[in-house]
C-alpha cells in the first residue's frame, strides 16, 4: 500500500475523532465531582442512633461553581450540594423531605426550580412576591424543562433526585437557593432537613447544618 495513502487514512481518522474527543472533554467539564461520605465535609449533622449523616457543601465561589453551565451566583442563586449517607441496614426515604435554607434572620427559603431561574434571567418577579412556603423536594423523578438550555441541562444533571438512600450508601445532588437579597447569605445561616423517613415510614429527627462550620474552613463569609 502506498505510503501517502496510509498517511492520508491516518489523518482522516484523526480528524473524524477530534469532534468526539472535544465532546467528551466538554461533557467532563459539567459533571458532579465524586461524593465522599457526609462526615468528610466541614458542615454536617449526624444522628448516630438513626445511623444517618447529612452534609451541605455550598458552591459559593466562582471556582467551585464553574462546573455548571449557567452562572447562578451572578443571578443570586447559590448551589448547595446535599450529601446523604445512610450507615444503617435499611433504606431511608426522602420523597416527602423538606430541605430549606434558613437565613441568620430566620427567613425560610425553599429550593428554587428552573422556572425561578428563568424568571430572574428575564427580570420577571415571582408571582407571590416573596419566599415560597416550605415544600417537598422538587420534582423527584419528574423534571420539568425551561427555555434556557443551560439551566435545563444543569438541573437535569445536578439536581438532587434520589428518593431513597439505600443501606450503607451515599447519595448526593444539588439544590439551588435564591439568596439575592442577602449580602452574606451563609453567615449565621443553616440548612434544615425534615420529614425524612425510615423503611417503616417513621419520621427521622430533623437535621440542622450550620454553614458557619463551612465558612470556618474556607476563610470566606460571602458569595464571591
Amino acid at each position: 500500500m502506498p505510503r501517502h495513502f496510509v498517511l492520508f487514512a491516518l489523518l482522516a481518522v484523526a480528524l473524524l475523532s477530534c469532534p468526539l474527543l472535544l465532546f467528551r472533554a466538554r461533557a467532563g467539564e459539567h459533571e458532579p465531582p465524586p461524593a465522599g461520605v457526609a462526615t468528610s465535609y466541614p458542615a454536617f449533622d449526624q444522628h448516630p442512633n438513626e445511623q444517618v449523616a447529612i452534609a451541605a457543601d455550598p458552591y459559593n465561589t466562582k471556582e467551585k461553581a464553574s462546573i455548571f453551565r449557567f452562572k447562578y451566583l451572578q443571578y443570586g442563586f447559590m448551589p448547595i450540594r446535599i450529601i446523604v449517607t445512610n450507615n444503617g441496614d435499611k433504606p431511608i426515604s426522602l420523597i416527602d423531605a423538606r430541605i430549606n435554607f434558613i437565613t441568620a434572620a430566620g427567613d425560610k427559603i425553599q429550593a428554587a426550580e428552573p422556572e425561578d431561574v428563568e424568571r430572574r434571567i428575564g427580570g420577571v418577579k415571582r408571582p407571590d412576591s416573596g419566599y415560597k412556603l416550605p415544600g417537598p423536594l422538587p420534582r423527584i423523578g419528574n423534571k420539568s424543562s425551561t427555555k434556557n438550555k443551560d439551566v435545563d441541562e444543569d438541573f437535569h444533571t445536578f439536581e438532587y433526585s434520589a428518593v431513597a438512600v439505600e443501606a450503607h450508601t451515599t447519595r448526593a445532588g444539588f439544590l439551588f437557593y435564591d439568596v439575592q437579597d442577602f449580602a452574606n447569605p451563609l453567615v449565621g445561616a443553616k440548612l434544615n432537613l425534615r420529614m425524612l423517613r425510615n423503611s417503616e415510614g417513621k419520621e427521622l429527627f430533623y437535621f440542622e447544618i450550620p454553614f458557619d462550620k463551612y465558612l470556618a474552613t474556607q476563610g470566606a463569609t460571602a458569595t464571591k
